[in-house]
């Protein structure tokens, strides 16, 4: 890629002793490891042999390989001579998650940028110096500052950068476009197929009875969403596809949270029907479906309750017959 579209992420040229980062290991060495720093522009740095872990190394292939990417510490910096040391040893389980978390958020912002300078022809250092550094001082991360644009006008305007002549109407314009359609929150299907069964008197009611509660019971929490501070309101329901087949099904912007409300309303099913001798059987977990799936899932839901008002006017036909 044309140095004009690469770019460090943040504004410091060169991370800071004891910050954490993220690199891609390009070569393994009697030294050590001779890695890349992915958020600075790609320099160069290593991580001494004596830092690849806490045990004794038996073999440095089973604890680093080529093109993987690491979580790593910095140890030291010369920014005379551009040494940079870094350390996997002494990183934490929680240094990994937040370091990831902020890679990905700066990846995000990242190729928006890229397409804009590519598109405009245009330096992304000088964008990154007139957009991405000045949300970054003030929200924290400047993909913090995209996401809170998407509802807020007053974020991403070309008096929010100063006026900056880098940041002509076209860009601006372009960089609303793009932010709302790479970050507005996608909706996500779920769906999980089991087979409800009760045999013993009241079985139909019984299962009726649990359906029902479990529906009002999980239905009336609001969770709240990961990506932001609101409430995020789940709706769980469950459908009949022929018995004892039902389909419970529901819809979040979380791929977790979604998951986990189809378990947890599987769970209550069971230990519901359970009381009544009945049994709660999974025949497709839970999982994210996609567009073509929930169409089909609509479908068969829909003919079969064509069938079923089919199979009513018979009956009523049938009445009045008689």
């Amino acid at each position: 890629m044309s140095s004009q579209y690469s770019c460090r992420f943040y504004e410091n040229k060169y991370p800071e002793v004891d910050d954490v980062v993220m690199v891609n290991v390009q070569q393994i060495a009697e030294m050590g490891a001779y890695v890349k720093l992915l958020e600075y522009d790609n320099i160069e740095g290593m991580i001494l042999l004596s830092e690849l872990s806490r045990r004794r190394i038996r073999s440095i292939q089973k604890l680093i390989r080529v093109g993987k990417n690491e979580v790593v510490v910095v140890l030291r910096v010369d920014k005379e001579k551009g040494y940079i040391d870094l350390s996997k040893r002494k990183v934490s389980s929680e240094d990994i998650i937040k370091c990831e978390a902020k890679y990905q958020k700066s990846k995000a912002v990242n190729v928006i940028l890229r397409q804009i300078a590519e598109k405009f022809n245009e330096d992304i250092l000088k964008l990154y110096e007139a957009i991405v550094w000045p949300l970054a001082r003030k929200y924290g991360h400047c993909y913090d500052a995209f996401k809170l644009s998407i509802n807020d006008d007053t974020i991403v305007t070309k008096e929010a950068f100063g006026n900056s002549p880098v940041v002509t109407d076209e860009i601006l314009k372009d960089v609303k476009k793009q932010v709302q359609r790479r970050m507005t929150p996608t909706i996500l299907r779920f769906r999980s197929d089991i087979e409800v069964s009760c045999f013993n008197y009241e079985g139909i009611d019984a299962i009726k009875e649990t359906l029902m509660r479990v529906e009002e019971e999980l239905s009336t929490e609001a969770t709240n969403n990961e990506d932001n501070d609101e409430k995020e309101p789940i709706s769980i329901k469950i459908k009949l596809v022929a018995a004892p087949l039902y389909v419970i099904s529901t819809q979040c912007y979380n791929k977790n949270l979604g998951v986990q409300k189809l378990e947890e309303a599987i769970n209550k099913i069971t230990q519901y029907i359970t009381k009544y001798d009945g049994v709660c059987n999974v025949v497709m977990a839970p999982k994210a479906i996609s567009a073509n799936e929930d169409a089909e899932l609509k479908a068969l839901l829909e003919n079969k309750e064509m069938d079923e008002k089919a199979s009513d006017e018979d009956s009523e036909e049938e009445s009045d017959d008689e």
